[in-house]
């Protein structure tokens, strides 16, 4: 028999942000026919409110004013109140972030938009305090005042709301240039503008909020690798290492925060977000196959450790998210005491203080986040110990802590599993494999996909967004198709099952049936069979996670290889190039555009093994930091695949041809000569 004094629609469903509000007095409805129809019917405004499990902000709302049965009764009495999880319905998300931003000139969650009965916004804002502060409304008079306006001033409303309709339409196409052409000097533009934007102290781009920008790392990465550019692998480093030493890597569990509110990464958002550990195992595993640096690989085993113990559910699936809060205090699982620390630690305390900056007083807000302002070595100096007994130190002090923080109350589980999300981690685990030759990781990412295959896709072999416990109904969008095809194409060339390739080319076509633009080379964010939103969007940004476009232009440019089809190549090349100047001016927010734009720049190394021996030999090139490539392994050469016609071996003989566009090299028998091979002008 349930406790609780009220019980709204929200509890048949799964998202876990939408049940936190299943007992609010609001009488919240999830997006779908049955509330969408009753604003209808009932002639009344649509209050959309859209969060996520994870968002401070979000819990701080709904304790001040969903909570309050004062507040509620406005809304129950006014509105047709809808909650969205927007990690579930990014695409409605999207549509009316949009309008906020074009209403306020800003943005954020929770997001809070008001809509007339056939979903056109006409006002919205993010977080409302419940009493009017700093010049800023409060919830309730904003309610009051809406509900009012649409009564008695409904053509005013709806001309609005006609007319924001159309400013989102207008701005759903891009003003790009299709006679660009892809020149060196834009691949090094990249760079610069990357460089001036990076904080030549502390690392990342711009001062605070600091966020991981991993493709922006990634990039200058790579453009060392081509052009031997030192000031661009020291920004990329640079902003690898103060991150591992900051407060937003967990330095007892592993893995990353969100964020980092400050300059020096000393402060962090403290969810912790799936996406955005997978995307940083991406970047220190290329920056350890650059630099062999132990630290990058030590960050790669915690983060994954941390992925494996707090992220993986039983099926093999990867949750979303840890919230920022526990206790209803943000960060309180993560933070510590003076006192404590020395309890625990006794007279190892002192060096360990001195290492992650514990005081007394604290280093935020009267307790202390684990950071490390100076390296280990000025730490050795300065505690006259010698670097490699204090790193075993510091080691037995953070097990410790460690064992001690599992005691305490955890921050809540988004256990909902979402497939594009899952697949960028598929993408990690294999690169962790290639960079470490880890073969637990390599399984993970295999027994992930098999949770996809089995989970994520319906009777009709649609494939879903979203599941949790059971599938949701939600088909899958343009991300989620683009993120798996992705992941299957790396895992295909990490295990050389063809199977996997096979799969990555159905999806793609289905790609282009259900979400390509007839008019241009782009995709829409939604298939076309989706009938429930305002508008289709065209999605260009790369945010948090790559945008859908900017990964199927890679996804077309790689399997235009394996599978020979020039009209693929030309339809990414023609998406690239489309960018080219927008991705030049903002590059860290069109970073997966620019990654795109190297490898039209330096081509892409086509590198084919056949031989008994081919599956040792592709091990080693993939340990190897070879950016912007295809690698296809066999035993025997055939004219299934155009990369392996007429490629043979005898003898027992293994071969390697380095190629581009179909034209190769003379092979060679040994991982070294193909180094050599490798390093020279091809």
């Amino acid at each position: 028999m349930s406790t609780h004094k009220y019980t709204n629609n929200l509890i048949n469903e799964t998202s876990p942000y939408l049940l936190q509000h299943a007992h609010n007095p609001v009488n919240w409805y999830a997006w779908n026919d049955k509330a969408l129809q009753k604003a209808k019917n009932e002639d009344k405004p649509i209050l959309v409110s859209i969060g996520y499990s994870a968002c401070h902000w979000c819990h701080v709302m709904e304790r001040e004013s969903f909570e309050n049965e004062e507040t509620a009764q406005i809304m129950n009495d006014n509105f047709i109140n809808i909650k969205i999880d927007r990690e579930e319905r990014p695409d409605i998300d999207h549509i009316y972030m949009d309008a906020v931003q074009a209403i306020t000139g800003s943005g954020g969650w929770p997001l809070n938009v008001f809509l007339t009965p056939d979903l056109k916004p006409f006002y919205g804002g993010t977080y409302y305090p419940p009493v009017r502060a700093f010049n800023r409304s409060s919830w309730k008079e904003v309610l009051l005042t809406v509900a009012k306006a649409f009564k008695e001033k409904r053509n005013e409303i709806i001309t609005q709301a006609e007319n924001l309709t159309q400013h989102l339409i207008n701005t759903n196409v891009f003003n790009i240039d299709n006679k660009n052409s892809v020149e060196q000097t834009t691949a090094d533009n990249v760079a610069v503008n990357l460089i001036k934007l990076s904080d030549k102290e502390w690392g990342g781009f711009g001062q605070a909020p600091k966020f991981p920008q991993s493709f922006s790392i990634l990039y200058l990465l790579r453009h060392y690798h081509f052009l031997n550019d030192n000031e661009a692998l020291n920004a990329a480093l640079l902003s690898l290492d103060k991150m591992m030493m900051g407060g937003m890597y967990d330095h007892l569990g592993g893995g990353f925060c969100r964020y980092s509110t400050d300059q020096h990464w000393q402060i962090p958002h403290f969810e912790k977000m799936l996406y955005d550990n997978a995307l940083l195992i991406n970047a220190y595993c290329e920056a350890y196959q650059l630099t062999k640096k132990e630290d990058y690989a030590n960050v790669i085993y915690q983060t994954i450790a941390f992925i494996e113990r707090e992220m993986t559910s039983p099926e093999y699936g990867f949750y979303s998210a840890l919230d920022a809060d526990s206790e209803d205090v943000e960060g309180r699982f993560y933070t510590w005491g003076k006192q404590e620390i020395d309890e625990l630690l006794g007279d190892e305390s002192s060096a360990f203080c001195l290492a992650y900056n514990i005081s007394e007083k604290g280093n935020w807000e009267h307790t202390n986040i684990l950071w490390m302002p100076e390296d280990l070595e000025k730490i050795s100096g300065k505690t006259g110990i010698e670097k490699t007994q204090l790193i075993k130190q510091l080691d037995v002090s953070k097990s410790i802590l460690f064992k001690e923080r599992e005691k305490r109350i955890r921050p809540a589980l988004d256990n909902k599993i979402l497939c594009n999300w899952n697949a960028l981690m598929i993408l990690a685990l294999c690169n962790a494999y290639n960079a470490l030759g880890k073969n637990e990781y390599l399984q993970l990412a295999e027994q992930n996909i098999i949770f996809i295959e089995s989970n994520l896709f319906d009777a009709n072999n649609n494939l879903l967004h979203c599941w949790n416990n059971i599938p949701n109904a939600q088909h899958a969008f343009l991300d989620d198709y683009a993120a798996l095809i992705f992941a299957y194409i790396n895992l295909y060339e990490t295990t050389a099952k063809e199977e996997y390739l096979l799969k990555a080319k159905a999806l793609t076509e289905k790609v282009i049936a259900n979400f390509g633009d007839e008019q241009d080379c782009f995709f829409y964010f939604t298939a076309k069979q989706q009938n429930d939103i305002l508008i289709r969007k065209i999605e260009m940004y790369d945010g948090a996670t790559p945008s859908g476009n900017a990964l199927m232009a890679k996804n077309l440019l790689q399997l235009s290889i394996f599978f020979d089809i020039p009209g693929w190549n030309e339809r990414a090349e023609q998406m690239i190039v489309s960018i080219i100047n927008l991705a030049e001016k903002y590059p860290t927010t069109f970073g997966m555009w620019a990654l795109n734009f190297q490898v039209l720049n330096y081509g892409i190394e086509e590198i084919v093994v056949v031989g008994e021996h081919c599956n040792n030999i592709l091990q080693k090139i993939l340990n190897e930091y070879i950016p912007n490539k295809v690698v296809q392994a066999a035993v025997q050469g055939n004219n299934k695949w155009p990369l392996l016609d007429g490629k043979m071996s005898s003898s027992g003989e293994t071969l390697i041809y380095l190629c581009k566009e179909y034209s190769c090299r003379k092979p060679v028998e040994s991982f070294e000569e193909f180094k050599n091979q490798l390093t020279k002008y091809f």
